[in-house]
């Protein structure tokens, strides 16, 4: 037998307590989240507005990962020409080692004056009201979008809640909701609709297909294929008539991903809801606004508003065309 000594004993004695500590942490943990669970549902009113908080606190880090995504992904691409280059003894500009970006550092801060925003400047919505919409500092315009698209992202996931109630479909829908909102502004910002968001929103639908909240393994496997199909066959028809790109490959996973959500049956919803709300709006750029036809316009945000207005109430629209057509 061995007997513990000195610091040894003092170690032991030091883990032993850390132990105990994360043991009743955990079981308080777990205990609040099963009466927190157990709260929504028995209360639906307690369960929207549980949703309403958290979905205004992950506006806020929508409004991060907008920003930040795209160009975590600039830098991605260009350390991988770098070092391609440089595997191919070519020397490229801007080749210096970049500072830590990503979505957690640097601290968030005034553009203009790079003052370091603090924790009560960063309440969701509040802040931007206390503060008049200016920084706190050098007094520079916050922008808007900022609180609407924490308000929006609220808004919606409460709808969302609303809609389906406490359970797996009420909980997955609101995180397809907060996916939508960051995709739709990213696409409008840059044109792009990032791997991370699109395939996540795609393989969380195949997944949940499983328990069938939405659709069948079945309908989701075959919407998933025809999502992507359909626009990958629109996108080279056009190109080989025209010559050009008519939309891009993130297009393709947002409908496959839609199709995984929503089934096969409910993708032509999809596709004419957004083709029409895309071309209202297109038109009334090009006349209003008076832009070049040639500019390229985002499809993802209507293809995502389109997906979202769908996996509530696709069964009622369907059921409201048929009968319009008096069938």
């Amino acid at each position: 037998m061995r007997i513990l000594k000195g610091s040894n004993l003092v170690t032991h004695t030091s883990l032993s307590g850390k132990l105990v500590y994360l043991s009743i942490l955990f079981i308080f943990i777990s205990d609040f989240m099963q009466a927190t669970l157990d709260l929504m549902a028995a209360s639906p009113a307690f369960f929207i507005g549980f949703v309403f908080i958290i979905s205004l606190m992950v506006g806020s880090f929508l409004n991060v990962l907008i920003y930040r995504l795209p160009v975590m992904m600039e830098r991605t691409w260009q350390a991988e020409i770098a070092e391609y280059s440089a595997s191919q003894g070519q020397s490229t500009p801007n080749s210096t080692k970049q500072e830590t970006f990503n979505l957690v550092k640097p601290d968030s801060t005034c553009p203009k004056c790079q003052h370091k925003i603090r924790s009560w400047e960063n309440i969701p919505v509040i802040s931007w009201l206390l503060l008049k919409g200016k920084c706190s500092q050098c007094k520079n315009p916050i922008a808007v979008r900022y609180p609407l698209v924490e308000l929006a992202t609220a808004l919606l996931s409460t709808w969302v809640a609303w809609h389906f109630g406490f359970g797996l479909a009420g909980f997955a829908a609101v995180v397809a909701t907060w996916l939508l909102i960051a995709m739709t502004f990213i696409d409008l910002d840059t044109m792009l609709l990032p791997d991370q968001l699109t395939l996540s929103l795609l393989w969380l639908g195949l997944l949940l297909s499983i328990g069938s909240p939405f659709v069948s393994s079945h309908d989701a496997l075959i919407g998933a294929a025809a999502g992507y199909l359909s626009l990958w066959s629109l996108y080279w028809a056009f190109k080989l008539l025209t010559g050009k790109e008519g939309m891009g490959y993130g297009d393709f996973k947002l409908l496959a991903a839609l199709g995984a959500w929503v089934g096969w049956q409910h993708l032509p919803v999809v596709i004419l809801l957004s083709s029409f709300v895309g071309a209202v709006v297109g038109i009334t750029l090009l006349t209003v606004q008076g832009k070049d036809k040639s500019q390229p316009i985002p499809f993802g945000p209507y293809l995502a508003a389109a997906g979202f207005l769908t996996l509530l109430y696709g069964d009622w629209i369907v059921a409201q065309y048929w009968q319009w057509l008096g069938l």
